[in-house]
């Protein structure tokens, strides 16, 4: 089962999911941010930040398919055991370069209840702290 779910966070990855993160995160999933203390609980809350995460990791010019966006960011390593993955990721943002892992639950309906982001180096946190209020402020306005 956890091959199909991944199956479909690389396609909603990709624009090709219907339903994109409506349909994979379960109602009561729980959000850790890697520059926010306190988890965050909900879709609407986790649909907010992964949404402004996908800005954020965005980098580059438009492509010829409206809503998509060329990025350097990349899945390195993808680790699955029961129903957890980890993914690693790297990515570049403003010349800075980014690494860090995506740790996703599944629940039993095959949603994901529990997303945990890490990331490194400290540089990198900074400026992903940043430019994510900034996405936020943005897309709450």
């Amino acid at each position: 089962m956890i091959e199909e779910c991944m199956a479909k966070w690389h396609d909603h990855l990709k624009g090709e999911f219907e339903g994109g993160l409506d349909e994979l995160l379960a109602d009561d999933v729980v959000f850790y941010s890697p520059v926010v203390f306190t988890p965050l609980a909900g879709k609407d809350l986790a649909r907010l930040y992964l949404s402004a995460a996908g800005e954020t990791f965005s980098e580059g010019e438009p492509d010829q398919t409206p809503g998509k966006h060329n990025s350097n960011f990349r899945y390195t390593k993808e680790v699955m055991s029961g129903d957890h993955v980890v993914l690693e990721f790297e990515t570049t943002i403003e010349g800075k370069y980014v690494n860090g892992v995506d740790i996703l639950t599944w629940n039993e309906d095959g949603k994901i209840s529990e997303f945990k982001v890490m990331i490194r180096p400290l540089q990198a946190v900074n400026l992903v702290h940043a430019k994510m209020k900034a996405m936020l402020e943005q897309i709450r306005a």
